[in-house]
Protein backbone atom coordinates (compact mmCIF):
# COMPACT_ATOMS: atom_id res chain seq x y z
CA UNK A 1 0.00 0.00 0.00
CA UNK A 2 1.03 3.42 -0.41
CA UNK A 3 2.14 5.28 2.91
CA UNK A 4 2.22 9.08 3.43
CA UNK A 5 5.14 10.21 4.24
CA UNK A 6 6.50 10.36 8.04
CA UNK A 7 9.06 11.83 9.28
CA UNK A 8 10.13 10.61 12.83
CA UNK A 9 12.11 7.83 12.36
CA UNK A 10 12.70 6.82 16.64
CA UNK A 11 11.77 3.15 16.50
CA UNK A 12 11.81 3.42 20.12
CA UNK A 13 8.82 6.01 20.52
CA UNK A 14 5.32 4.45 20.47
CA UNK A 15 3.17 3.81 17.45
CA UNK A 16 -0.57 5.29 17.03
CA UNK A 17 -3.04 3.63 15.49
CA UNK A 18 -6.70 4.87 15.00
CA UNK A 19 -9.42 3.48 13.48
CA UNK A 20 -12.26 6.21 12.68
CA UNK A 21 -16.07 5.46 11.21
CA UNK A 22 -19.13 7.13 11.92
CA UNK A 23 -20.54 4.27 14.51
CA UNK A 24 -17.20 3.87 16.40
CA UNK A 25 -13.09 5.18 17.21
CA UNK A 26 -10.35 2.62 18.08
CA UNK A 27 -7.32 4.11 19.47
CA UNK A 28 -4.06 1.54 19.49
CA UNK A 29 -0.30 2.61 21.18
CA UNK A 30 2.41 -0.19 20.65
CA UNK A 31 5.64 -0.35 20.81
CA UNK A 32 6.88 -0.35 17.50
CA UNK A 33 10.32 -2.12 18.16
CA UNK A 34 8.45 -5.07 19.97
CA UNK A 35 5.16 -4.84 19.20
CA UNK A 36 4.03 -4.10 22.58
CA UNK A 37 0.79 -3.09 23.61
CA UNK A 38 0.92 -0.16 25.61
CA UNK A 39 -3.12 1.35 25.47
CA UNK A 40 -6.08 0.21 23.60
CA UNK A 41 -9.66 1.68 23.70
CA UNK A 42 -12.75 1.79 21.63
CA UNK A 43 -15.54 3.88 21.79
CA UNK A 44 -18.96 2.51 19.79
CA UNK A 45 -22.00 4.85 19.11
CA UNK A 46 -25.24 4.18 19.13
CA UNK A 47 -26.02 5.24 15.58
CA UNK A 48 -24.42 7.33 13.15
CA UNK A 49 -22.59 10.69 14.15
CA UNK A 50 -20.61 13.58 12.54
CA UNK A 51 -17.14 13.96 11.55
CA UNK A 52 -17.46 17.27 13.39
CA UNK A 53 -18.27 15.39 16.16
CA UNK A 54 -15.99 12.25 15.56
CA UNK A 55 -13.22 15.23 16.09
CA UNK A 56 -14.11 16.08 19.62
CA UNK A 57 -14.30 12.79 20.71
CA UNK A 58 -10.44 12.38 19.25
CA UNK A 59 -9.21 15.00 20.91
CA UNK A 60 -10.10 14.09 23.85
CA UNK A 61 -8.86 11.15 23.89
CA UNK A 62 -5.32 12.42 22.66
CA UNK A 63 -5.38 15.14 24.96
CA UNK A 64 -6.41 13.88 28.03
CA UNK A 65 -5.93 9.79 28.12
CA UNK A 66 -2.60 9.57 25.66
CA UNK A 67 -0.22 12.18 26.89
CA UNK A 68 1.88 9.98 28.64
CA UNK A 69 2.10 8.02 25.65
CA UNK A 70 4.28 10.79 24.03
CA UNK A 71 5.91 11.20 21.95
CA UNK A 72 4.72 8.89 18.51
CA UNK A 73 7.21 7.74 16.13
CA UNK A 74 4.57 6.74 13.74
CA UNK A 75 0.66 7.96 13.71
CA UNK A 76 -1.65 6.07 11.25
CA UNK A 77 -5.24 6.72 10.94
CA UNK A 78 -7.49 4.32 9.32
CA UNK A 79 -10.87 5.56 7.86
CA UNK A 80 -13.52 2.56 7.60
CA UNK A 81 -16.30 3.94 5.68
CA UNK A 82 -18.57 2.79 2.55
CA UNK A 83 -17.02 5.59 0.66
CA UNK A 84 -14.92 4.01 -1.22
CA UNK A 85 -14.26 1.77 -4.16
CA UNK A 86 -11.84 0.04 -5.83
CA UNK A 87 -10.12 0.05 -9.57
CA UNK A 88 -7.17 -1.45 -11.66
CA UNK A 89 -4.15 0.51 -10.93
CA UNK A 90 -3.57 0.25 -14.99
CA UNK A 91 -7.10 1.55 -15.28
CA UNK A 92 -6.94 4.38 -12.36
CA UNK A 93 -6.46 8.33 -13.65
CA UNK A 94 -5.63 10.69 -10.35
CA UNK A 95 -7.40 13.03 -12.01
CA UNK A 96 -10.60 11.83 -12.77
CA UNK A 97 -11.06 10.15 -9.08
CA UNK A 98 -13.99 11.44 -7.68
CA UNK A 99 -15.49 9.91 -11.33
CA UNK A 100 -14.84 6.47 -9.88
CA UNK A 101 -17.14 7.25 -6.69
CA UNK A 102 -19.90 8.61 -8.23
CA UNK A 103 -21.41 5.10 -9.22
CA UNK A 104 -21.53 3.45 -6.10
CA UNK A 105 -21.47 6.14 -3.13
CA UNK A 106 -22.99 9.74 -2.84
CA UNK A 107 -20.46 11.94 -2.61
CA UNK A 108 -20.54 16.07 -2.07
CA UNK A 109 -19.07 18.60 -4.94
CA UNK A 110 -16.49 19.61 -2.01
CA UNK A 111 -15.56 16.33 -0.60
CA UNK A 112 -11.73 15.52 -0.94
CA UNK A 113 -10.73 12.34 -2.59
CA UNK A 114 -8.17 10.44 -1.35
CA UNK A 115 -6.79 7.25 -3.03
CA UNK A 116 -4.09 4.25 -1.92
CA UNK A 117 -2.03 1.99 -4.32
CA UNK A 118 -1.68 -1.22 -3.06
CA UNK A 119 1.57 -1.92 -4.48
CA UNK A 120 2.35 -5.35 -6.33
CA UNK A 121 -1.45 -6.30 -6.31
CA UNK A 122 -2.93 -3.42 -9.66
CA UNK A 123 -5.55 -2.30 -7.40
CA UNK A 124 -5.94 1.30 -6.22
CA UNK A 125 -8.40 2.13 -3.45
CA UNK A 126 -9.84 5.71 -3.98
CA UNK A 127 -12.55 7.08 -1.28
CA UNK A 128 -13.19 9.95 1.29
CA UNK A 129 -11.31 10.72 4.09
CA UNK A 130 -12.95 13.01 6.87
CA UNK A 131 -10.21 16.02 5.89
CA UNK A 132 -11.51 17.76 9.42
CA UNK A 133 -9.95 14.86 11.26
CA UNK A 134 -6.91 15.11 8.84
CA UNK A 135 -6.31 18.23 9.44
CA UNK A 136 -6.22 17.70 13.41
CA UNK A 137 -3.54 15.01 13.10
CA UNK A 138 -1.42 17.32 10.93
CA UNK A 139 -1.94 20.45 12.74
CA UNK A 140 -1.21 18.53 16.06
CA UNK A 141 1.87 16.09 14.71
CA UNK A 142 2.83 17.22 11.46
CA UNK A 143 3.02 14.16 9.05
CA UNK A 144 1.17 11.11 9.54
CA UNK A 145 -0.28 7.92 7.27
CA UNK A 146 -3.26 7.63 6.31
CA UNK A 147 -5.28 5.12 4.35
CA UNK A 148 -8.78 3.52 3.69
CA UNK A 149 -9.81 0.15 5.51
CA UNK A 150 -10.25 -1.39 2.12
CA UNK A 151 -6.75 -0.63 1.44
CA UNK A 152 -5.34 -2.87 5.01
CA UNK A 153 -7.89 -5.60 4.22
CA UNK A 154 -6.91 -6.06 0.50
CA UNK A 155 -2.89 -6.29 1.20
CA UNK A 156 -3.67 -8.15 4.11
CA UNK A 157 -5.65 -10.98 3.00
CA UNK A 158 -3.93 -10.99 -0.28
CA UNK A 159 -0.67 -11.46 1.40
CA UNK A 160 -2.27 -14.45 3.68
CA UNK A 161 -4.23 -16.13 0.81
CA UNK A 162 -1.35 -15.70 -1.92
CA UNK A 163 -1.86 -19.34 -2.93
CA UNK A 164 -5.20 -19.76 -2.60
CA UNK A 165 -6.66 -21.39 -5.35
CA UNK A 166 -10.42 -22.54 -4.60
CA UNK A 167 -12.86 -19.40 -3.80
CA UNK A 168 -12.98 -18.08 -0.31
CA UNK A 169 -14.39 -15.70 0.98
CA UNK A 170 -14.25 -13.32 3.91
CA UNK A 171 -17.10 -11.36 6.00
CA UNK A 172 -15.08 -8.32 8.38
CA UNK A 173 -17.83 -7.35 10.94
CA UNK A 174 -17.73 -3.97 12.62
CA UNK A 175 -20.94 -2.06 13.61
CA UNK A 176 -23.31 -1.71 11.54
CA UNK A 177 -21.08 -2.00 8.19
CA UNK A 178 -19.33 -5.23 7.07
CA UNK A 179 -16.89 -6.23 3.88
CA UNK A 180 -17.23 -8.61 1.69
CA UNK A 181 -14.09 -10.17 0.07
CA UNK A 182 -13.45 -13.16 -1.76
CA UNK A 183 -9.95 -14.44 -3.09
CA UNK A 184 -9.57 -16.76 -5.66
CA UNK A 185 -5.77 -18.15 -7.27
CA UNK A 186 -4.34 -15.33 -5.35
CA UNK A 187 -6.82 -12.40 -6.99
CA UNK A 188 -9.18 -10.45 -5.74
CA UNK A 189 -12.75 -11.05 -7.11
CA UNK A 190 -14.88 -8.25 -5.02
CA UNK A 191 -14.79 -6.23 -1.94
CA UNK A 192 -17.74 -4.45 -1.16
CA UNK A 193 -19.41 -2.89 1.82
CA UNK A 194 -22.80 -3.07 3.09
CA UNK A 195 -24.34 -1.35 6.05
CA UNK A 196 -27.46 -3.53 8.04
CA UNK A 197 -29.14 -2.74 10.95
CA UNK A 198 -30.67 -6.25 11.14
CA UNK A 199 -29.13 -10.17 10.82
CA UNK A 200 -31.72 -10.78 8.17
CA UNK A 201 -29.60 -7.50 6.59
CA UNK A 202 -26.66 -9.03 6.87
CA UNK A 203 -27.26 -12.43 5.66
CA UNK A 204 -29.38 -10.76 2.44
CA UNK A 205 -26.53 -8.80 1.60
CA UNK A 206 -24.16 -11.83 2.05
CA UNK A 207 -26.53 -14.66 -0.03
CA UNK A 208 -26.85 -11.96 -2.27
CA UNK A 209 -22.89 -11.63 -2.69
CA UNK A 210 -22.81 -15.26 -3.30
CA UNK A 211 -25.42 -15.67 -5.78
CA UNK A 212 -23.89 -12.85 -7.92
CA UNK A 213 -20.65 -14.53 -7.67
CA UNK A 214 -21.90 -17.93 -8.38
CA UNK A 215 -20.64 -19.72 -5.11
CA UNK A 216 -22.08 -21.94 -3.94
CA UNK A 217 -22.77 -20.62 0.76
CA UNK A 218 -22.85 -24.67 1.31
CA UNK A 219 -19.46 -25.17 0.67
CA UNK A 220 -17.37 -21.74 0.27
CA UNK A 221 -15.04 -21.64 2.80
CA UNK A 222 -16.39 -18.43 4.70
CA UNK A 223 -13.73 -16.72 7.48
CA UNK A 224 -14.82 -13.76 9.84
CA UNK A 225 -12.95 -11.16 11.17
CA UNK A 226 -13.68 -8.46 13.25
CA UNK A 227 -16.86 -7.93 15.80
CA UNK A 228 -18.70 -10.60 15.83
CA UNK A 229 -18.58 -14.28 17.98
CA UNK A 230 -20.66 -17.57 18.21
CA UNK A 231 -23.26 -15.45 20.77
CA UNK A 232 -23.96 -13.00 18.44
CA UNK A 233 -27.60 -13.08 16.24
CA UNK A 234 -25.60 -12.24 13.35
CA UNK A 235 -23.64 -15.54 13.36
CA UNK A 236 -26.49 -18.16 13.95
CA UNK A 237 -27.98 -16.81 11.16
CA UNK A 238 -25.51 -16.59 8.93
CA UNK A 239 -24.22 -20.12 9.99
CA UNK A 240 -28.33 -21.12 8.86
CA UNK A 241 -27.23 -20.31 4.84
CA UNK A 242 -23.47 -20.44 5.22
CA UNK A 243 -22.42 -23.27 6.60
CA UNK A 244 -18.15 -24.14 6.07
CA UNK A 245 -17.65 -20.65 8.23
CA UNK A 246 -14.86 -20.85 10.71
CA UNK A 247 -13.46 -17.38 12.65
CA UNK A 248 -9.88 -15.95 10.99
CA UNK A 249 -7.07 -18.21 12.74
CA UNK A 250 -5.05 -14.40 12.53
CA UNK A 251 -1.28 -14.56 12.43
CA UNK A 252 -1.18 -11.55 15.03
CA UNK A 253 -1.57 -13.45 17.99
CA UNK A 254 -2.22 -10.07 20.26
CA UNK A 255 -4.73 -9.60 22.80
CA UNK A 256 -5.72 -5.77 23.37
CA UNK A 257 -8.45 -6.78 25.86
CA UNK A 258 -8.75 -9.51 28.19
CA UNK A 259 -11.62 -10.90 26.01
CA UNK A 260 -9.88 -10.25 22.97
CA UNK A 261 -10.08 -12.87 20.21
CA UNK A 262 -7.50 -13.30 17.32
CA UNK A 263 -10.20 -12.40 14.79
CA UNK A 264 -11.33 -8.99 16.37
CA UNK A 265 -9.55 -5.41 15.40
CA UNK A 266 -7.88 -7.17 12.48
CA UNK A 267 -7.55 -3.76 10.85
CA UNK A 268 -5.66 -2.50 14.10
CA UNK A 269 -3.55 -5.63 14.06
CA UNK A 270 -3.08 -5.47 10.56
CA UNK A 271 -0.83 -2.59 11.25
CA UNK A 272 1.76 -3.96 14.39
Amino acid sequence: MTLKSNNILNSNYNRLSVQVSLTGLSFLVSKKDSNTVTYFSEKKYDSNITPEELLIDISSVITNELEDQKPFSEIIVIYANHLYTTVPTPLFDETKASDYLKFNSKILANDFISYDTIENKDITSVYVPYININNYFFDQFGSFKYYHASTVLIQSLLDLEKYTIEPKAFIHVSNEMFDFIVIKNGKLLICNSYIYKTPEDFIYYILFCFEQLKLNPDTVKTALLGSINKEDDTYNILYKYVRNIEFHNSIHQIKLTDNDETHHHFLLKSLM
